[in-house]
């Protein structure tokens, strides 16, 4: 194995005189202080994936692995230096060392991306040289949808290990829709009992005409999430969670009536949305909804321990609150100006309530409508503008432009697109999208803290179609939120699409149903299963 095929790619990968690392029964493995996470890891993935006791060795030994943390070291920076007989990998802190470690791995070749020896006793070797990297953005994100169409637990949890791998440091969880409300709230119980199942789906776009008549839905339990964020953590990934408001409710409010405007649509009468699109029902803006969404957010704060929370705040029609005596009346007593400035109070309130705490909010861009509350951070979808609003005003941002980086939307413009949405973004596209404007100064992009890809599930009903919109194009995310690339026009695709052969041997040894460069079918899919065009409709439904 060389250093050829590395996703992302280092800073410097450096080939060195001498013979390569071999690995045997009696590597060893020696862990310094700090690097406890990755000397675990190491042990269960590495050495179950090629067969390797990597039993407790002692410093700079030879035939070992010896980790360390560096403080000359930026913290998620590393050095990896292969030298005979001997391994060391130096982080400037435990992440660092970790991000070290997936690297290795690659080293090693497609058998260490397994779960069990395919070739017993074989040696698996690296050659003698130098690595150095470190990432360009601290925030490397992937947002998952689990709300439109429910990913269960141990998804989840091969979704981070595929973050990891990738070296993305950020789980955005949106786990809060109108379509279903995915986690256990224990004081409002009836969140889970009744917001989290659906009577049927529709199938295809919002055009489509087709539905899956059966329900569909399921939640995780406190436990659960208590495992997702500690699982989590042991990758070094940061889990922030999404309950949004006050657009996107309608789950919440089918749950419980009163957070609705009731004086203008009979909530008693709602049920989980079974559509796509947005929703007309949003949370009315009441004491009683501001206490409700507390107290969600105090059991969310013990389940997840992120600086970071997230509110939603897009999408948010206004036209109830128009109708609504109790919203005009709300307008006029808080002396807002009108509906944009209510919902700029609703999300002040969180910001307060949140900064309170110790934790920080952050909401997509339409949170800018009304005014930014103080501390709040944006999450810039739509496009690159409310990202430069954002900084130039001095709050931070994390840019996930939809015309670059939703990976929901099509990656070819051909008739064989298996649900042809949106803009088409190919591989080559997302390699060459650029996080930080050119508009802004030195002093506004230090706002940008980085750039997170997101994953929208209307069309993905399992998680086969997940990894098929997903993959490939999140290693070409990856890279982009991991190295400092040149100007977009300058990149070298053609040496990322080189490095992609090597990649691709990792990802089927993953088991990843990503979709091949050389045509639009996933792998594993057979003529008529579900996932096809639907005929009849018009390409961008």
């Amino acid at each position: 194995m060389t250093f050829e095929h590395l996703i992302p790619a280092p800073a410097r990968a450096e080939a060195l005189p001498g013979s390569s690392f071999v690995t045997g029964p009696s590597t060893t493995l020696w862990a310094g202080p700090g690097t406890e996470s990755t000397e675990r890891w190491l042990r269960a993935v590495l050495g179950a994936s090629l067969g390797l006791p990597l039993g407790p060795g002692a410093e700079g030994a030879g035939d070992s692995i010896s980790l360390y943390v560096d403080g000359s070291l930026e913290p998620e920076a590393y050095r990896i230096t292969v030298d005979g007989d001997r391994v060391e990998i130096r982080g400037g802190a435990g992440a660092g060392v970790f991000w070290g470690a997936q690297t290795l791995r690659q080293l090693f070749g497609p058998d260490a991306f397994r779960r069990a020896p395919v070739r017993p006793g074989a040696e698996h070797s690296v050659p003698a040289g130098v690595i150095e990297d470190a990432p360009r953005f601290g925030w490397r994100g992937m947002m998952l949808d689990v709300s439109r169409h429910f990913m269960p637990k141990d998804g989840v949890l091969r979704y981070l290990d595929l973050l990891a791998a990738h070296k993305l440091n950020v789980f955005h969880f949106h786990i809060t829709d109108d379509q279903g409300w995915r986690v256990e709230i224990k004081r409002h119980p009836r969140l889970t009992e009744v917001g989290s199942w659906r009577a049927r789906t529709k199938w295809g776009h919002r055009a489509s005409p087709l539905w899956q008549e059966h329900p569909h839905g399921g939640h995780y339990t406190q436990d659960d999430i208590r495992e997702i964020v500690a699982y989590a953590d042991s990758l070094h990934i940061s889990v922030v969670p999404e309950i949004d408001i006050p657009g996107h409710s309608q789950a919440a409010i089918t749950a419980y009536p009163y957070l609705g405007n009731s004086d203008v649509v009979d909530t008693e009468a709602m049920e989980v949305w079974d559509s796509w699109g947005v929703s007309p029902n949003v949370l009315a803006p009441t004491e009683d909804v501001l206490r409700f969404y507390e107290g969600v957010f105090e059991e969310i704060l013990d389940l997840f321990p992120s600086t970071f929370i997230h509110v939603g705040g897009d999408e948010c029609p206004k036209d109830q609150w128009k109708a609504s005596a109790t919203a005009q009346a709300r307008i006029k007593e808080l002396g807002v100006g009108d509906e944009d400035g209510l919902q700029s109070w609703f999300i002040k309130h969180f910001d307060t309530w949140l900064t309170a705490r110790g934790r920080r909010l952050i909401g997509w861009d339409e949170i800018l409508e009304g005014g930014l509350a103080e501390g709040a951070t944006v999450s810039s979808w739509r496009g690159y503008q409310g990202g430069i609003d954002a900084a130039k005003a001095g709050h931070d941002v994390v840019m996930c432009p939809e015309q670059q980086v939703y990976l929901n939307f099509r990656e070819d413009g051909g008739p064989d697109e298996p649900m042809p949405i949106a803009y088409v973004r190919t591989l080559e596209d997302v390699y060459r999208f650029e996080p930080v404007p050119a508009e802004l100064t030195e002093e506004e992009a230090a706002h940008v803290l980085g750039t997170q890809a997101n994953v929208w599930t209307e069309v993905m009903e399992h998680q086969g179609r997940v990894d098929y919109q997903v993959f490939p194009r999140l290693a070409a995310f990856s890279e982009v939120a991991w190295r400092t690339l040149p100007a977009p026009a300058e990149r070298d695709f053609a040496d990322f699409e080189g490095r992609m052969t090597g990649h691709y041997a990792r990802l089927d040894a993953l088991g990843v149903d990503y979709r091949p460069p050389s045509g639009p079918l996933p792998r594993h899919q057979r003529p008529g299963v579900l996932g096809r065009p639907i005929e009849g409709l018009p390409p961008n439904v």
